[in-house]
């Protein structure tokens, strides 16, 4: 049997808990052997499975105070949290800058970085070389980086050296990789947007909370 979404039961109670959003599914298996979980009154266990019929009950467990911030990554370092007990939602390489998302949060994980959720991330990047008239077209269209067809994006051209494109998809090095095969080479890539949430004027190395109807839309836009 499947649920809305697709899932089938009966589940593991890691992941009916995870898709409930209540933990990950790593934190589901903690409150398991601290004893926090029951099913239909009686304590769970490791690997027990659920059913649609069933109750659960998480008893006991500390509310965890989520929190979003987002965090202008500079040049020259590696994909990083900038602060104790977070973590970056996705990664940036270290010859680019600009926007990641960093959180205590990893019940979002799966909705931002799995391939079946098409998100928006948008770049700024500058070239080497001048750009060829045939560029934007190749790009919008998908190109093919060593044997994978990327999707489609946007792009819009704002000098001869310079860029903005628009991606749904995050493959490691992509849009080095699509320049790359179009005989274009990358001097800079900044990431200024990841769905709602914008850089704007963060500067480097800096820290802003996303809160409020920001935090809300970025939220409800992930399905949570």
């Amino acid at each position: 049997m499947q649920d809305n979404g697709g899932n089938s039961f009966p589940m593991r109670i890691n992941k009916y808990l995870a898709l409930k959003k209540i933990s990950t599914r790593r934190g589901a298996d903690e409150l398991v052997k601290n004893k926090k979980v029951f099913i239909n009154g009686k304590l769970a266990v490791l690997g027990s499975k659920v059913t649609e019929k069933d109750k659960v009950e998480v008893k006991g467990a500390e509310k965890k105070e989520y929190k979003y911030y987002a965090y202008n990554k500079p040049v020259g370092i590696e994909t990083d949290s900038p602060e104790k007990g977070l973590f970056p939602l996705g990664r940036l390489d270290k010859a680019s800058h600009g926007l990641l998302i960093v959180t205590n949060d990893g019940r979002i994980t799966d909705q931002l970085l799995n391939p079946k959720f098409a998100h928006e991330k948008e770049y700024v990047v500058r070239t080497l070389n001048k750009l060829r008239s045939s560029f934007k077209s190749k790009m919008e269209a998908g190109v093919n980086i060593e044997g994978y067809q990327t999707k489609k994006c946007k792009v819009k051209i704002i000098d001869d050296f310079n860029f903005r494109i628009t991606l749904t998809e995050g493959k490691k090095h992509q849009i080095r990789r699509m320049c790359s095969a179009l005989f274009q080479e990358v001097a800079d890539l900044k990431r200024e947007r990841i769905m709602n949430i914008k850089l704007g004027t963060l500067k480097k190395g800096g820290l802003r909370e996303i809160k409020g109807e920001e935090l809300a839309t970025f939220l409800k836009s992930i399905s949570f």
